[in-house]
């Protein structure tokens, strides 16, 4: 993703010197949660809405200085460091600044972020998606790879979704061809599959051999 095609300036940067009213207004017209804010033509921060609505509407933003978060990416960085940092500063607006002379070039929209997100071969290609847990320093992507291509499965994506008491958990998409024999080659490989799948032969015949169980004791 090159951000730059997506950077937008609907909205333009607001002055430190700015009254609060005028920015409480400017937020009435708008779904943003942060607007940027310059000082003598250079970039900040940004100011939240949630703070702009506790301050007095005749003062001017400079006399609240102290409340602007400065976060950005720069127009060079990739998507994932971009969705990253949307994430962590819980803003639907990211700043833009030039990686040479850090200068404000405009800002992107997480929708669009996640637009791009959802059209890439790990969400859009069709496939299956296994989710396996492993202690945080037993396993390994090489692991991961060798057993989903082993398998003559081809693997889409790979990331780690949740980290628990030193148990990483991996969320893989992989193609259809050869599924259940990648799920068991995991089992072997001693990974646990915590999500569940109608192709897996292990679970169906533990489900089996559990109802025949229960049967012969009710008899």
């Amino acid at each position: 993703m090159n951000i730059t095609h997506y950077i937008i300036n609907d909205v333009a940067i607001q002055s430190v010197t700015e009254k609060i009213e005028t920015l409480k207004k400017l937020f009435n017209e708008l779904t943003y949660t942060h607007i940027p804010i310059s000082k003598n033509g250079i970039f900040m921060g940004c100011i939240a809405e949630n703070d702009v609505r506790c301050f007095e509407n005749n003062k001017p933003l400079t006399e609240y200085e102290y409340s602007l978060e400065t976060f950005f990416v720069r127009e060079t960085d990739n998507w994932l460091d971009v969705l990253e940092t949307f994430t962590n500063n819980n803003t639907n607006l990211m700043p833009v600044l030039s990686t040479e002379e850090n200068n404000y070039l405009g800002y992107l929209e997480i929708s669009d972020v996640l637009s791009y997100f959802s059209e890439t071969p790990f969400m859009d290609s069709p496939g299956a998606i296994v989710v396996v847990e492993k202690g945080l320093k037993d396993y390994a992507f090489s692991e991961l790879c060798q057993i989903v291509e082993s398998n003559e499965g081809r693997l889409l994506g790979a990331f780690v979704s949740n980290i628990d008491n030193d148990i990483a958990q991996i969320t893989i998409k992989i193609g259809l061809l050869g599924l259940n024999e990648i799920i068991q080659t995991f089992r072997r490989y001693s990974y646990k599959v915590v999500s569940t799948h109608q192709e897996d032969v292990f679970l169906k015949n533990l489900k089996e051999r559990s109802d025949y169980l229960d049967k012969y004791l009710n008899i």
